[in-house]
């Protein structure tokens, strides 16, 4: 199997499990427990904590959630005042703004233009006085466009709004701006384990709890946390820092390498010049993508959100970039990175251009 859904999720990187390991096996105690073994929980737990915290801006705190889509709702619905967000954005973004405007909550949607960035101009329309939060994707998770994040913070801030950074496909790849107030992050996404996320919140920010219990998480996050996944998060944001050239040059490779053996035929969906290099979503026109995934089975790779597989709707992202319903269902996107070969990437992008070649006989 190829895998190349790195979107979705990345493979686990071998250190984040060993580091994981010990608190599976042997070192069970509750790391909120005064006794000396919950002690050395409680520290593994904040030895991770500032692990996560050095690819993060200074001047705020983090509280260890179950994933982002936690985080994320956290963020939105522990604040108050009108939101305004993007089309394009993540479906727990979009999801949890629409179940805040059927509470009687104000929402603007901002849409996005062709190659799925911003316009700042109708951010500035749309971000008024009195705008309570703006929430925006830092790397989108289907087309990899990177928004100019820096940009509507300031613009949020003049207007008296939080900006709230879904930063979960760009954290440890992409500079985040110092100047949010809320960050959402994930750690799977940089090949960490699943089940674990966390929220950053700068100084002086207050938010409503999510869910009320014991209080574990000072923010205001009740539940009692996992030293393995806090550990595994850990180590796996001190190789992001660690290894981030040499990733980076691995992926710049491996971008150039798709987009030549993809040939002509093939459209890149969204901007190819404000984009994570990790991320290549095409279409060509009258593909067959369910055939093409039939036909390609030992190769892992996506036609959309994996949050919005099975739903039968086409990608809400490709739809507001003004694609057709027809353009979004021949559209697939390829996520790779640390651990694509790129003999692997060849092959499979080799075997995916075959296949679609033989619909048209």
């Amino acid at each position: 199997m190829i895998y190349l859904d790195y979107q979705a999720t990345t493979p686990l990187a071998p250190e984040a499990l060993a580091a994981m390991l010990p608190w599976l096996e042997s070192q069970h105690a509750n790391p909120h427990s005064p006794h000396r073994e919950g002690r050395r929980a409680k520290a593994a737990v904040e030895v991770a904590r500032d692990q996560v915290a050095a690819l993060l801006p200074p001047g705020g705190r983090i509280a260890f959630t179950s994933g982002a889509t936690e985080a994320l709702n956290w963020a939105i619905k522990g604040t108050r005042g009108p939101i305004v967000t993007l089309a394009s954005e993540h479906a727990a973004v979009l999801d949890t703004a629409a179940a805040e405007a059927a509470r009687g909550r104000d929402v603007t949607i901002i849409p996005v233009g062709a190659d799925g960035m911003v316009d700042l101009d109708a951010a500035r329309s749309a971000i008024r006085s009195g705008t309570g939060l703006v929430a925006a994707m830092l790397v989108n998770n289907e087309i990899g466009v990177i928004q100019p994040i820096a940009a509507l913070a300031e613009i949020a801030h003049d207007s008296g709004a939080r900006m709230l950074c879904d930063a979960v496909q760009g954290y440890g790849r992409v500079p985040i701006p110092a100047t949010v107030d809320l960050i959402a992050i994930s750690a799977h996404k940089v090949h960490g384990p699943k089940g674990i996320g966390a929220l950053w919140i700068r100084d002086g920010v207050d938010l409503a709890p999510l869910m009320h219990g014991g209080g574990q998480e000072a923010p205001g996050r009740s539940g009692t946390l996992s030293p393995a996944l806090c550990a595994g998060f850990g180590v796996a944001a001190r190789l992001m820092a660690d290894r981030k050239d040499q990733d980076e040059v691995h992926l710049d490779r491996l971008w150039s390498l798709a987009r030549d053996r993809l040939g002509p035929g093939w459209t890149i969906n969204g901007s190819i010049e404000h984009r994570y290099h990790g991320n290549l979503n095409v279409r060509r026109e009258g593909l067959d993508v369910n055939r093409l995934m039939s036909d390609q089975r030992d190769i892992a790779f996506s036609a959309g959100s994996a949050c919005a597989s099975g739903s039968g709707r086409s990608s809400h992202v490709l739809r507001a970039i003004g694609l057709t319903e027809a353009q979004a269902r021949s559209s697939i996107r390829l996520g790779f990175g640390r651990y694509t070969t790129e003999t692997e990437l060849r092959d499979a992008i080799n075997a995916i251009v075959a296949a679609a070649e033989a619909q048209w006989p």
